[in-house]
This record gives structure tokens, sequence and C-alpha cells, in this order.
């Protein structure tokens, strides 16, 4: 019975149904058209349409390679019958040909048989099968097919990779080109990092949903479709009957989706309050560690992540309990379709053996078909979801489009600028008013300043000149002109903008001067340099003006960096010259520099210079003071001071400032003679940090127990100068890790090793289950070739009911494995997370600065580092010995049958388990090139859209398009490097099974026929060696998760291994009964670990004696806080010493310390639970009674508030507070300093956030708690500190004048000028 013959007879089956699939998919292609392939040319369509029909035909060589495997195993059964034939003495093979034989009888003998030697008569004879010429057949059919799906796989994956590059460079490009175009106020509200992200990630998704995945789709859709119509067409009986058994599969896996999506939610939601709880314990770092609630927060975390434990240890018992459910149904179908199936073949002979496996595989291929096609409609729902968004922005129209060749160009230009009752909001803030009807007037040719506090509007109204933004109402004018009106890009060509923190673009100094102006001479650009005063500086560097400045200008000073920013503006030649603070960044010898070079060019320009320093103001034409949003006063420099207003106040605390600092490095510079410059460029460089200290201490703020703004002088900050330069403190990238040995690893695991080696059981037995499948599948095949059909009967049954012992097996020990890992699994995240809480709770406060280490990445790493970990232990393990198992039994079952057959077989294993490895990899290795293939074309986005302002400023958008677009051509050569050699992997990926079965089966026929091996058992070893095969590629894809739980580990073993230099845990350090809070600072000098070029304290010596009160006052940054923290040991000093009760600070015990300290601050952390807990969270040393937080509400003044609420005491205050007003949360706070009776009380600005009648009541509260303790109060209001013992002015880190109210008064110095003018002293 040749193949050839059978293979005819089903081609219209095949042929129908590739018609169907292409119907159908061809609907699928068009609905998908609408939205993804907007940007397909018609050459990318002809290519999409060739390659899903590639995918199709590819997609209907599984059915067909089972027409052929049916025909085979008929050709193998009917070789073994014809065998068990020969063993009828009856029947001989002579020449190969049976010939059945009857021996004569005697008396026919005598009378009939004339020739005494013949002694046999033939009755019948035909031809033995040709078992090696059939299987050589077979080998050529599978050659064939794996032949053209070598080339269809390998047509389809590159056709539709290189139809997506060439949409995708199309989408880049538009996209990139629409987002330079939009306004400032879309930047405002869209950030930089989600831009980059929808550059990179968004688009990448639409490239997923565009490319490989829509050809792979259609190819495993065709695949369902015509195992199918196979099976109908094949036999619709066994057809429906294996299909009836499948929606018991179906709802085992829906009830497990629905159980596990619910029990994950319980976790998660578990898991949250546990993160909330170290979200809220992170953030208020500062509060627990005053307080000392260590150890209370880590049980109330601990107690969170209990009931997580128990909802993962369901969740693995219920994924468990479906698992073995699922695989009893499956083996279960098994005993059902060969039972059935055999009656169908032995009894009524309606089938073949050869019907009945091309019936069975081809509803289970399709079925596998169907599932492996759901991950790609994953892609494609990412896709178009990425898409809507990315095409939104495409279409979306802006409302001041920089690249619009609209407007008119005035022919001549004076300068005159004027603002005419101008309203405005940021798009990103708009309940907030940030100009309130501006009217002011800058006149052409005159230098005009604008001074006023941070948020008055002054950076706003330079901003609205250069058109980033339109007023709501009123209107900006030029010469009398609606600048609205004019081209932007000409109105832009005519100023010139120098910034506090100029940007600099990463190429040569020459090129960056350059953007000034295109075209523009190397003459020019010296002549400019002169100006600037820049030539010189420039000329000593080796390449001169082709020295390249690095990313953001980073290989630059700060006076090298502004005087080539000053060169830029000035080789525009522009009208207009705006300065924002154009020299508040750089050190005393700096500025003077640049100061000159702009003195130099504002000669005959109309010039805006937004300043603080009175150095670079008080020679302005006209000095404008901004406050609120208006133009509050103007005139010169004489005149507003006589006015006392906001120029005046500025003033005066500036001035002050000055002349302690100057005094101070007088004083030092007699015992060292480099003090004085020291001094100096620390100041400068204090400035110079400034703002990039801004971001980071915001982050802490004392959680608030410090509310200090590293600030120069008052109002030098807005939000539009912060920069996150993180000083001193190393990059993300710098922190990689060595991964973890696996040993410390289950070191942590170990108290749960009975769990693990139960579950090691159950997955070693569950590895063994798909090797017996094979043994029991060939067992099967090897009954049809039994001559004795009661005894074939018999062994089919015993089969069957084996098939359904084994599935009991698997439904037991895929249960006992779920259980047993999942509950060492969750107890060893349990056990991580809380050793890891508690070991970022005793970190010193200095760990907490480092941004690296925001509440936000500390609560992530505690999350997910804790359960990877769990992918080199728990389920993991499993997963491992469960592999393992299946592949050594395998082997061994290959071996024992036919060694010969299993050596040629292990020859193709390394390709078939590579195959797909290597596909991964190539992928993989394809996601690194097209990364660095667009790490280019990143660069260029990304300095284009963090430096958006500069970049409009200059009017260079359009050169950053065309160099963008210049950097794609590289990605999408990649893009189409990969389409070739991808599709090759694919094509030879999936053409390996073909060829493996062709050499498999032919030289399974040779040993058959040459060496009487059973065709059983030619069954058995390939289908054995199958299925270790999928095990090996099941096993090498745990690698990623083993690799990324050894790196986690190793981050978390880094955590826990981190000595920190203050601890709170430790014994060590002095204790003493009679603590009096004798408090005395001698000569502190310190700066934050995190930003070491600002000096905070400069020297600071301030004693205070027990029961006493001292002051702090002083303008922001002054350092009154960090004393504070100081004395709290939340830092330690760098020189000088604080002593407490004669005894140095650094060698007291921190926790007993504490223990003696209170503290209340300007904004108290509540934390989210009662108010009787969070009053009892200031002494966590001991139980407190009811009676004593009474007691405490009492002196706090708030008990009587508390018994009028619902529940009393037991009223939750909500999340940092948020369900009381300011007044009752001091309140509450107070009563938690009370609680703990401490020796020390410290008030940071306890009733600055009041209002009138709260401020009385809980200064009333104040005063009360202040009897008998040594106090240190912050404060703004003079009300709230005349009745100190000590008021110490400060200024830069050091007290300026220290005494009694009225003893400063009569100096007549810093506090009698701010009493006197009333003006806020910050």
């Amino acid at each position: 019975m040749p193949g050839s013959v059978k293979l005819r007879s089903v081609k219209k089956t095949i042929l129908k149904s590739i018609s169907h699939s292409i119907q159908m998919l061809m609907n699928i292609l068009i609905l998908l058209q609408r939205q993804m392939f907007r940007f397909a040319s018609c050459r990318e369509i002809c290519m999409m349409i060739f390659g899903s029909i590639c995918a199709i035909i590819h997609g209907s060589a599984q059915p067909l390679m089972l027409l052929v495997f049916g025909m085979l195993t008929d050709t193998f059964i009917e070789y073994d019958i014809e065998l068990n034939e020969l063993t009828d003495p009856e029947k001989v093979c002579v020449n190969n040909t049976i010939q059945i034989f009857n021996l004569c009888s005697n008396a026919f003998h005598t009378f009939f048989c004339p020739n005494f030697f013949l002694k046999y008569s033939v009755l019948f004879c035909f031809r033995l099968l040709d078992i090696e010429y059939e299987m050589t057949n077979f080998a050529y059919y599978y050659v064939g097919i794996g032949a053209g799906v070598f080339i269809l796989g390998y047509l389809q994956i590159s056709l539709w990779i290189t139809a997506a590059a060439r949409q995708i460079q199309i989408i880049r490009k538009m996209y990139f080109r629409k987002v330079m175009r939009m306004e400032i106020g879309w930047f405002d509200c869209t950030s930089v990092g989600e831009l980059n992200t929808r550059m990179s990630d968004d688009i990448n998704k639409i490239n997923d949903a565009i490319a490989d995945q829509v050809g792979i789709f259609i190819q495993r859709f065709t695949t369902f479709v015509c195992g199918f119509l196979m099976g109908f067409a094949k036999g619709w009986k066994l057809t429906l009957v294996i299909v009836s058994v499948s929606p018991l599969i179906g709802v085992g896996a829906g009830l497990m989706a629905l159980f596990v999506a619910k029990l994950t939610g319980m976790e998660l939601q578990a898991y949250a309050k546990a993160g909330a709880v170290a979200d809220e314990v992170l953030s208020s770092v500062r509060t627990v560690a005053a307080f000392g609630g260590e150890k209370k927060e880590v049980e109330r975390y601990d107690h969170n992540l209990v009931s997580a434990q128990r909802w993962g240890i369901r969740k693995g018992l219920i994924m468990g309990f479906f698992t073995g459910y699922m695989w009893f149904i499956i083996f279960l179908c098994y005993a059902l379709a060969f039972w059935y199936g055999s009656s169908l073949v032995v009894d009524t002979q309606e089938y073949s053996p050869g019907t009945l496996l091309q019936v069975f595989f081809g509803v289970l291929i399709a079925a596998l078909s169907l599932g492996q096609a759901s991950p790609c409609l994953e892609a494609f729902a990412a896709g178009r979801g990425a898409a809507t968004i990315i095409f939104e922005t495409i279409e979306r129209k802006p409302e001041i489009d920089c690249l619009s060749e609209a407007g008119y160009k005035l022919n001549k230009v004076k300068g005159d600028l004027e603002f005419h009752n101008i309203t405005f909001h940021y798009p990103s803030r708009p309940e907030v008013k940030i100009l309130d009807q501006l009217n002011l007037q800058v006149k052409s040719g005159e230098t005009t300043a604008f001074v006023g506090p941070s948020g008055a509007g002054k950076s706003t109204a330079v901003q609205l000149i250069q058109r980033f933004y339109d007023p709501k109402e009123g209107m900006v004018t030029l010469d009398g002109h609606d600048i609205r009106g004019l081209n932007i890009q000409w109105l832009r060509s005519l100023i010139g903008i120098v910034e506090q923190e100029p940007v600099l673009f990463a190429t040569s100094i020459a090129e960056n001067i350059r953007y000034g102006r295109p075209g523009v001479s190397n003459d020019d650009i010296i002549t400019a340099a002169k100006e600037a005063n820049a030539y010189n500086f420039i000329m000593d560097l080796p390449q001169k003006f082709d020295t390249l400045v690095g990313e953001g200008g980073g290989q630059m000073s700060g006076g090298q960096k502004q005087r080539i920013a000053i060169a830029r503006a000035l080789v525009r030649n522009p009208r207009i010259l705006l300065l924002d603070m154009a020299t508040s960044a750089l050190d005393n010898e700096s500025e003077a520099v640049v100061q000159e070079a702009l003195d130099k060019v504002r000669m005959g320009r109309t010039t805006i210079s937004i300043a603080h320093r009175l150095s670079t103001i008080k020679n302005a034409d006209v000095i404008v003071g901004f406050e609120h949003g208006r133009a509050v006063e103007r005139g010169k420099h004489e005149e507003l001071l006589d006015r006392k207003g906001v120029y005046f106040t500025l003033v005066t605390l500036q001035s002050q400032g000055d002349k302690a600092l100057n005094q101070k490095a007088r004083q030092a510079a007699s015992s060292d003679p480099d003090a004085e410059r020291k001094s100096l460029n620390r100041a400068g460089s204090y400035r110079a940090s400034l703002r990039s200290s801004v971001h980071q201490r915001s982050r802490s703020q004392l959680s608030n127990v410090v509310h200090e703004l590293s600030v120069a002088i008052a109002g030098e900050l807005g939000p539009r100068s912060y920069s996150e330069t993180h000083s001193g403190l190393p990059d993300d990238d710098s922190d990689e890790v060595e991964p973890a040995p696996v040993a410390r690893i289950l070191k942590y695991n170990a108290p749960e090793w009975p769990y693990m080696l139960f579950g090691s059981f159950g997955a070693a037995v569950n590895g063994g289950v798909n090797p017996v499948y094979a043994l029991l599948f060939s067992q099967i095949l090897a009954t049809f070739s039994m001559p004795d059909p009661v005894e074939q009967r018999r062994e089919i049954n015993g089969i069957c009911l084996f098939f359904v012992v084994v599935g009991l097996v698997s439904f037991f020990t895929q249960l006992l494995q779920g259980y047993a890992f999942s509950k060492s699994g969750e107890l060893l995240t349990r056990r991580l997370r809380c050793l890891g809480f508690q070991a970022m709770l005793g970190q010193e406060i200095a760990w907490f600065d480092d941004h690296r280490n925001s509440p936000g990445a500390l609560t992530t790493r505690l999350a997910t580092d804790a359960s990877q970990v769990q992918g080199a232990t728990g389920s993991q393990i499993g997963m491992i010995v469960n592999s393992l198992t299946n592949i050594g039994v395998a082997i061994i079952i290959s071996f024992y049958f036919s060694w010969k057959l299993t050596l040629v077989i292990l020859c193709f294993l390394p390709f078939l388990a590579l195959s797909g490895g290597f596909q991964a990899k190539m992928l993989t290795g394809f996601a690194k090139q097209d990364k660095e293939a667009m790490e280019a074309a990143g660069q260029i986005s990304g300095e284009a859209l963090n430096n958006i302002r500069t970049i409009a400023g200059l009017g260079k958008e359009r050169n950053f398009v065309e160099m963008f677009e210049a950097q794609l051509e590289a990605p999408y050569q990649a893009a189409l490097k990969k389409a070739n050699v991808y599709g090759a992997c694919y094509g030879f990926a999936q053409c390996v099974v073909f060829m493996a079965n062709s050499a498999s089966y032919r030289f399974g026929g040779y040993l058959v026929y040459r060496e009487g091996l059973h065709f059983s058992f030619v069954f058995r070893v390939i289908s054995a060696i199958v299925t270790s095969g999928t095990a090996l590629g099941r096993a090498s894809s745990y690698t990623p998760d083993y690799a990324k739980a050894k790196i986690s580990a190793a981050r978390f073993f880094q955590l826990l291994d981190h000595i920190p230099k203050i601890s709170v845990y430790s014994d060590e350090g002095d204790k003493w009964d009679n603590f009096k809070g004798d408090i005395e600072f001698i000569d502190c000098k310190f700066t934050y670990p995190s930003r070491p070029d600002i000096q905070v304290l400069n020297g600071l010596s301030v004693s205070v004696r027990p029961g006493q009160t001292l002051a702090f006052v002083g303008s922001s940054g002054c350092g009154k806080s960090t004393s504070v923290q100081l004395l709290e040991r939340f830092y330690d000093p760098n020189n000088g010493r604080v002593l407490i009760d004669g005894r140095e600070s650094t060698r007291v015990n921190v926790a007993f310390l504490r223990s003696k300290i209170g503290i209340v601050s300007q904004e108290p952390i509540l934390f989210d639970c009662s108010i009787a807990e969070n009053i009892r969270y200031g002494d966590n040393q001991r139980h407190l009674s009811m009676d004593d937080v009474i007691a405490a509400a009492k002196k706090a003044q708030l008990h009587d508030f508390v018994m009028s609420l619902p529940e009393k005491y037991d009223t939750n205050v909500g999340s940092q507070g948020s369900q009381l007003s300011r007044g009752q949360k001091q309140r509450i706070a107070i009563a938690r300093a009370i609680i703990r009776d401490p020796k020390i009380l410290l008030l940071d600005e306890a009733t600055s956030a009041l209002d009138t009648e709260s401020e009385k009541t809980v200064q009333d509260a104040l005063d009360k708690a202040r009897e008998g303790r040594t106090c240190i109060v912050i404060a703004h209001r003079l009300s709230t500190i005349q009745n100190s013992d000590i008021i110490a002015v400060m200024s830069r880190g050091y007290v300026i004048e220290k005494g009694t109210h009225d003893y400063l008064m009569s100096l007549k110095g810093a506090y009698y000028k701010l009493v006197t003018t009333g003006a806020p002293i910050s």
C-alpha cells in the first residue's frame, strides 16, 4: 500500500481548507489594515499579501504531515501483520514473497502425486511489503514538506518584517516631526520620559503588531482550521468524541483562570497594603527614626505580609489542583480516544490505524495551534493601544506651530516691548494664576531688571516674549505689533537668551556657537567668542574651537558654559537680549568675567535681566519689582530702596548674609592664608549647586521634620530652574552586581526543606509521566497488528485503563508539587521582604538622600527583588526537577528499546532543542542590535526633547528633525538584515522536525527489516526523544528567570550586608540615668553627603542650658533645620562636635539619645491609623495605657476635640493625617512628643502653617509642653520667639548674632532690621 496513492485522495480536503483559511484571514487583515497599516504603500501591501499566502500554505504543512504519518503507521502495521503471518508453518517467505502451502496427505499422495519428491502444493502466494522502499518514499515526502516549509517560513517572516520596517520608519519620522512642532505648553503636560518611551517602546509595540507576529498568527490559525477540517473529513465520529471532552478541559482552564485571577487579586491587595505601609514608613523615615519606631514598623509590615502569604499558598494549591485536573482529563481523553478509536479500527473496521492517528493528532494539533495563536492577539491589542496614542499625536494640531510659515515679518525692528493686561496660567497648572493683569513697558536700548520672590512671574514674562506660550488675556507687543501675528521663527531669530543653566549640545564649541545663526562664518564665531570673553580660554584648549563640550556641556566648567552660551546669543546679533540669572551659578571669579562680557554686549540692545545679585542689577536703567504676578514697583536702585518694598527686603537679607560670611572668612584668614580663597570659592560653589539640591531635598523633607530648601537668598527658587543633578552620586548604570551564589539563596529557604523535598518528589513523578505516555502510545499501535482479536481487545482495554491510572497519579503529584513549592516560595518571599525592610529602616538617613533610594524605588525593590528570588527556588526547582526527570526517563526508555535508533535521533536533538533556543537568541540578539541602531537616533531625540526650550529659543527644530531622520537609516537597514536572517532561522526551526522524522523513520524501517526490531519500538523511541526535546526546551526557558533571581538576590544581599554609619539597632554607645538636656554645638561644619559641594553649616557654635529655650531665625538654607538633625543624629558633623550633657554625640547610643528628644514639625507626619495609635507612637519602648494617651492629649489641648468625634480616640486619621485639619494634626503631634516625656523638645516652625485661631490654641499647648525642658525653636513669626532665652540669627551656616530679644534689638543689626520692616525672615 504505497503512500503516494492515498496522498492524492485527500488533496481536495486540504485545498478546500486552505481556501476557507484565506477567506477568513483576508477579512482579519482588511480589518487590521484600516487601523495599523495606514502608512503602507502599494509595495508593502503586496509584500504583506504574498507573506500571508506563504503563511497559509505553511500552516497547512503540519496537517499534511499527519496524512503522511497516518499512511506510514498503516504501512508499518501492515508489514507487522505480514510478519505475523510468517509464524504460521504453512506460510514461507521465498524471494520476498509469501507463499502459502498445503501439506499433502498420504492417501492423496499415493493416488494423485506421481512424483514422490513433491511433498507440498502451493495454494496462494503474494509479495511481502518492501518496508525499506516504502520508508524511503515516506522519507522523501518528509524531506519535500520540510524543504517547502523552510522556503515558506523564510518568505513569510522576511516579507512581513521588511514591510513593517518601512512603515515603522515612516511612523518614527512623522511622530518626531510632529512632537518637535508642538508648543511648549504641551511639553509641560507631557513628561520627556513618557515621550522617550513612546519613541522607543510604543513604536516597538506597533512594530510587533504589524511584523512577523501577523504571519505567525495566520500560519497557526490555518493549522487550526486545517487540523479540524482533516479530523472531520477523515473521521467525524472520533472527532466528535474528542471534541465532546474538550469542554471539560475548557471548564478546568476557565475555572483555574478565574480562581487564580481572584486569588492573585487578593494577594496583590495584601501586598499593596504591605507596600502602602512600606511606602508610608519610608516616606516618613525621619519621623520613624525620631520616635524609634523601626521595630514596630517591621512588625506592622510583616503582619500585612502574612495575609499575602496565605493567599499565595492558596493560589499555588489551586493551580496545582487544576493543573492536575487538566492532565487527568487529557489522559482520560487519550484513553477514551484510543478505546473508542480502536473499536472503530478493530470491531467495525471503519478506520485504519493510520486514520485513527490522523484524526486524533489532527484535532490535538488544531487545539494546540489555537492556543499558540493567542499570544499574537495580545501583541495586536498592545500594538493597537500604542498606535492609538502615537497616531493621536501625529494628527494633533499644535496651538503654536513653530515650523509654520504663517505670520508677517517687520522690515525694521526697534525693540520696544509692552505687556498689556496680561493674565496667564501654565497649561500644566491651570488653577494657579502666574501673571495677574500685568502691565509693563520695556523701552528699546534700555536694560530692565526684573526682581522679586520666586513664583512672582519674572521668568514667565520672559517666556511670553519668546512666544513659548500665549497669554489667556491681554497681549504682548513688539513695536506696537501683537507678537501672535508675527512669524515665530523670525520673531525668535531677533532674540538672544542666556539662561542660568545654559544648555550646550554634544558637539564642538564652534558648532554650539553656530547654533545661534545658520551659515555663520568662522570669523563671526571668533568675534562673538571675543565679545563673550570666551576666546582666551578656548584658544588655551588643545583642539581650540573643535573641542567637544560633552553631553550637556559636561566637559566645561559653569563659567565656560555660560560664556559659550553668551557667544551663541551674540552671534545672532539680537535686537532683544534676555538674561535669566545668567551669572547666579558662577563662582566669584567667573562671575566677574561673565558680567563684564554681559555689560559689554548690552549696549544698544533692548535687554531684560532677571537677577538676584546686587552687583548685576543696581546698574540697570530700570528695576521692576514683581509680586504675585504683577509689576508692583518700578524705578532705579536708590528710589526702590527708599520705598522699602520687595526690592528693599531682598537687598537687606542679602547684604547682611554677605557681610557675615566675609567677616567669618577674615577671621579664618589669620590662621590659614588660603582660607579666604577657599571661603569665596565655597560661597560660589554654594550658589552653583543651589538648584541641583532642591529636587533631592524636597524628596525627604524630614518627612517633614526639616522643611528647609537650600536657597541662598529669599525668593531665589522657581520651578523652572530645578535641575536634577545628583552631585556626588553614581548613576544607576554603575549599580551592577555579581549574581548571588545559589547556596546562599537556598540557605534562606532552609527551614522549608520538608516542603521542597515532597515537592521535588511530586515533580520527579510528573516528569516521568510524559515518557510513560510514549510507552503507552506505541503499545496501542502494537496491538493493531495482533492476530488474536480477544487478546487484542484485552490488551487495548488494559492500556486505556493504564492511561487513566497515569492520569490519577499525575493529578495527585501535580497537587503535591503545586502546594509544596508555593508554600516554600511564599515563606521565602515573606522572610526576604521582612529582612529587607528591616535592613532599610536600619540605614542612616544619608542613605535615603541618595536618589536611588527614594521611597518609590525602595518599595519597588522590596516587591520585585523578593519575588524574583523565587526564580531560583520554589516552583522553579519543581520545573527543573520535572524537566530533568522527563529527559532522564525518556533517554533510558529509548536506549533500552533501541540504542541505534536513539543515537540517530539524538543527532537531531541539539537541532530540535537549539532551533527554539537559537530563534530566541537571534531575537534577543536582534533586539540588542535594534537597540544599538536606535541609540544614535535616541540620543538625538533625547537631547532634543530634554532641551526643547533652548532649541525652540534658537529656532533649531528643523535641524534636529533632519538629524533624527538621517539616523533612522541604520535601524531600517538593520531591520532588513534581520528580516532575512530571522526568516532563515525561523524556516530552519520549522523544517528541522520534518528532517528529523524523515531520517528517524527511514532508519527505523531499516532496523525493522534488517534487524527484526518491532515497529512499535520505532514509535516508542521517537516519541520518547521528542518529549525529552520539549522538556529540554522548557528547562532552558527557565534560565532567564534563574539568572534574574540570582541578580535580584545579589541586590538583596547587598542591602542586607550594608553596614550603616549610624546604626539604630546597635547596643553600643553611652547611656546614663540623670539625662539633663545640656546642648552645645562647637564649630560644627557640615555638608549633606548627597551634595558635598554645598557647605550648609560653616562653623556653627551655640549652646543651650537645661530648661532654656533657644530660637533659631534666618533665611531658608542657612542651616537651622540641619542643626536640629545633627542633634537627632540623623547625620554627624564633618568637623566640630555636638555635645549632649558634655558627652560627644557620636559616642552616645543612637536609640537612647533619640528616646530623650521629642519633635514637632511644621507639617507633622501622622500614620494611617487611629488617633490613639498615633499618640502612642511617641514612645515605642514601653506599652502605654489609655490613661497615658488621654493625659498627653489634655496637655496638648487635644482631648476636648477628640471626645467630640463619633469614634473618639479610635478615629482613623487617614493617610498622612488627611482626615484632620492642620491645627488638629499639629496638636496630635504635640501629644505624641509629650507622651515620651522628652528632656529636649524640638519645635520646627510648629505653628507657621496655621490660621490665627488654631495658632493660638497650638501655641498655648506648646508653651505648656516647654515647661521644664530644654527647647530649640525654629520659627519665622516673631511673636513665637521673642520670649526665648537665646535667639540665634543664622546666615549661611553661621550664627551672626545671638542674645535675648531686647539685646538684639539694641544691637540694631540684622534682627532689628527684620523686626522693624516687618518682613518675613525667610
